[in-house]
């Protein structure tokens, strides 16, 4: 966790601060169901801290999964009822400081997953405007922060501006889509090569054996847990290099990230029992320190993923689209 006492901690330090102490506690009822949806609407938050912290204390046996998805209040060995319940009203609740400083964070960090979620969904089927003002008072903040939203949503590659200024998502096309892949082939491998002497081996297994035992058992297998998969090995053990340059590149061209969840919304899980075969196959090789052949995996599962992506979008090309928030407008 942080150890710097004058740093501010994190979101996902501050969620499990909070879970923590009811755990300890006994202030939340044994078998009540968490779910990462339902937790990160009460901390106004994204679900990646939610997903981090739920995952910090499965590891440490305060809480168990549930079903594969979600976790469950439970007594290590214990049997337990489980108990669905809005979270409200469980006991959970948001001590002082812990409420002051979630409140003290930028408005756009609080906005900013929602955000960027419904935006890649979006450019999954075909070009929208993104209307500032209507974005600015449905999520009720100024206008200075959605453009400051804007503008990080624009280092990420999710959008752009059009020659009359205007902000603009989409379309996707399959030579973005390779352009993008060449890319992540190229530096993600790299990456994980220098951050592998920084990873933690215990959550590198813990990791593993989760994908081990979903490979034996699909039907637990959630899009949820797919997202939560390609953000470990993705996001969290490759932004362990020292190199700033280098992974917001790396973060600038993982758009098919953001658009995975949306293939599995709208298109249904398909037998992703390679994609999760792929992912461990990686972790097993950094658990046993041979790097260069987990680099070489990661290659390889990219070079998948690739195949996998391109196919999923010529079914888009054909899939009526949804109703999006109002900020999102489409055009030709």
């Amino acid at each position: 966790m942080n150890t710097d006492p004058r740093a501010p901690e994190r979101l996902y330090e501050l969620v499990y601060r909070v879970l923590r102490d009811h755990l300890e506690a006994d202030e939340l009822p044994q078998g009540l169901v968490l779910l990462e949806g339902p937790l990160a609407d009460f901390f106004g938050t994204s679900r990646a801290p939610v997903q981090k912290a739920l995952r910090m204390l499965n590891e440490e046996k305060r809480i168990l999964r549930f079903e594969g998805r979600g976790y469950v209040v439970s007594k290590a060995g214990g049997d337990t009822v489980p108990i669905r319940m809005d979270i409200r009203q469980s006991g959970l609740t948001l001590p002082g400081d812990i409420d002051e400083a979630m409140q003290s964070r930028s408005s756009w960090q609080r906005i900013y997953g929602r955000i960027e979620q419904e935006v890649a969904t979006a450019a999954a089927f075909g070009r929208y405007r993104i209307h500032e003002a209507r974005l600015a008072s449905l999520f009720q903040v100024s206008r200075t922060v959605a453009r400051d939203v804007l503008g990080r949503l624009h280092e990420r590659g999710l959008v752009q501006k059009s020659s009359s200024s205007r902000w603009i998502a989409g379309p996707l096309t399959a030579a973005a889509m390779k352009e993008m892949y060449e890319i992540r082939k190229l530096l993600e491998p790299a990456a994980l090569i220098n951050a592998a002497p920084r990873l933690d081996r215990t959550v590198l297994t813990s990791m593993r054996d989760h994908m081990l035992t979903l490979e034996l058992d699909h039907s637990s297998l959630t899009p949820e847990l797919l997202q939560q998969f390609d953000r470990f090995l993705h996001v969290e053990c490759l932004m362990k290099i020292d190199n700033k340059r280098m992974t917001s590149i790396i973060r600038q061209n993982q758009l098919p990230l953001a658009t995975a969840q949306t293939f599995q919304q709208y298109l249904g899980l398909a037998d992703e029992s390679a994609t999760l075969s792929e992912h461990r196959l990686v972790l097993e090789l950094l658990i046993k320190e041979s790097v260069d052949a987990a680099a070489a995996a990661l290659v390889a599962h990219l070079e998948s993923a690739q195949k996998r992506t391109l196919a999923r979008l010529k079914v888009f090309s054909v899939v009526p689209a949804p109703q999006f928030s109002p900020f999102l407008v489409k055009t030709r």
